[in-house]
């Protein structure tokens, strides 16, 4: 028995530094490599080894001991030392079958139903898969589960907390820098512009103008306007009026006078500044009611008239379509995008400043509002019942697919490095429950045949 362990320990260690080693039988799962924790773990396997086939021994030298005291002569406690020890042989070598014939088949024999983890790999990770699907992602499970936690509840008493919402602003400011680093300037303008451009194209502006220059008109916002325009063209006449009287001599037959030239030129020109001064002054000048009355026929027509609507609609094509209108939508991009990313940075900021308040608001009104934490639970777990029922299958087949995926001895290895030492320990427990069973039954048969 123990040139078999010997044999045993031996190939184990062959196999420990294959898979320890460099190359691609190493590794052929990076996720489920063999680690140096795993080996650690293996060494502690193999102590509980040579401890259970050290009880084994143990229990054998006493039985060949209490046998040849038996043999000698010597009656009463011999032969009851000798029955447990015998047992206790029985349940030791029953259990090492067991437990190696999880991983390996003993003594390298054929024999049907072992090597049982590197044989049946591929069955034990659908069997697995089906498993979690069945009791772990149907409806009921998930909906009892997250209803249990009260997501809504520990959300809002978490978010409630100030140092936790500064530190989710901070998060989401992160990722909205990054998100806007990682966008390239030119796909997101010209998505901007076809947008924007898309969007013009299709509404039609002039029923809006007209509408808005109605309402502009009737409650005499356009005068102030009209006030700013004279008191411009006032000011523009009285510092150009060398221009406008050229301008209006120029104007003249050649047959004129010069003199009658300027005379005219200088009653036209003081009539044009009377005019204006006369226009800027008096709300209730007639040529304001004139405008007013224009306005208000284009703000109709704008509305109804198809020939107007339809000169706008081509003058706006035309503004549209214009390339300098085409850069400054483009352009609009990088301005919002410096202006997010700058509020973004700065935690006195606006926008972080805002955000945070939402944060708190919603994490007291989650705290203590409880139909809307049913509310958020019920969204919660909608989400979760949707992803699970209509994704099951696909998350089943990867821990089946993944399974089948690990190299078996691999996997046989990393697992007994995990669970060896319990096992062993089944090995003890065996070897002593064996030999108290055994010295119970032949007290028993003793006693009733005696």
């Amino acid at each position: 028995m123990e040139r078999m362990d010997r044999k045993t320990t031996g190939t184990d260690d062959m196999s420990d530094q294959r898979f320890s080693g460099p190359g691609p039988a190493a590794a052929p799962l990076p996720p489920f490599a063999y680690s140096a924790a795993d080996e650690e773990k293996r060494q502690g396997v193999r102590r509980m080894k040579a401890t259970a086939t050290g009880l084994l021994l143990l229990v054998a030298v006493i039985y060949v001991l209490a046998t040849w005291a038996e043999r000698s002569g010597i009656d009463g406690w011999p032969a009851y030392v000798a029955a447990a020890a015998e047992a206790g042989m029985v349940g030791a070598l029953a259990d090492w079958f067991a437990v190696t014939a999880l991983f390996k088949r003993p003594m390298g024999l054929p024999i049907p139903h072992t090597a049982i983890i590197p044989t049946k790999k591929d069955q034990l990770g659908t069997t697995l898969g089906s498993f979690v699907g069945e009791n772990f992602l149907s409806e009921d499970v998930v909906r009892t589960r997250l209803r249990a936690i009260g997501v809504g509840s520990r959300v809002g008493t978490w978010l409630a907390e100030p140092d936790h919402a500064d530190r989710v602003t901070e998060e989401l400011s992160t990722a909205l820098r990054g998100a806007l680093t990682v966008l390239r300037d030119s796909d997101v303008q010209a998505v901007v512009g076809e947008a924007i451009t898309r969007r013009a194209d299709a509404a039609e502006v002039a029923p809006g103008i007209g509408k808005a220059l109605e309402s502009i008109v009737a409650d005499g916002s356009h005068d102030r306007a009209v006030d700013l325009i004279c008191t411009r063209a006032y000011a523009w006449l009285v510092h150009h009026a060398d221009s406008v009287m050229e301008a209006i001599e120029g104007g003249a037959p050649g047959w004129t006078p010069r003199f009658v030239d300027r005379k005219v030129g200088d009653r036209v020109y003081k009539e044009l500044l009377r005019f204006i001064s006369e226009m800027r002054d008096e709300p209730d000048h007639p040529a304001r009611g004139a405008i007013d009355r224009f306005l208000t026929d284009f703000a109709s027509d704008l509305q109804s008239d198809a020939d107007t609507r339809s000169r706008v609609e081509r003058l706006k094509s035309e503004i549209l379509g214009r390339g300098e209108v085409q850069d400054v939508i483009a352009s609009a991009w990088a301005s919002v995008r410096t202006m997010i990313i700058s509020a973004a940075e700065d935690e006195q900021s606006e926008l972080r400043l805002r955000v945070r308040s939402s944060l708190l608001s919603l994490g007291r009104r989650l705290a203590t509002d409880g139909r809307l934490q049913g509310k958020l639970d019920g969204w919660l777990e909608d989400a979760a019942v949707y992803v699970v029922t209509t994704y099951r299958g696909e998350i089943t087949s990867l821990i089946s697919d993944t399974v089948a995926g690990w190299d078996a001895e691999h996997t046989s290895k990393k697992i007994e490095a995990h669970i060896g030492r319990d096992l062993q320990f089944i090995r003890i427990n065996g070897t002593v429950v064996g030999a108290l069973a055994g010295l119970l039954i032949y007290t028993v048969s003793h006693a009733v045949g005696g």
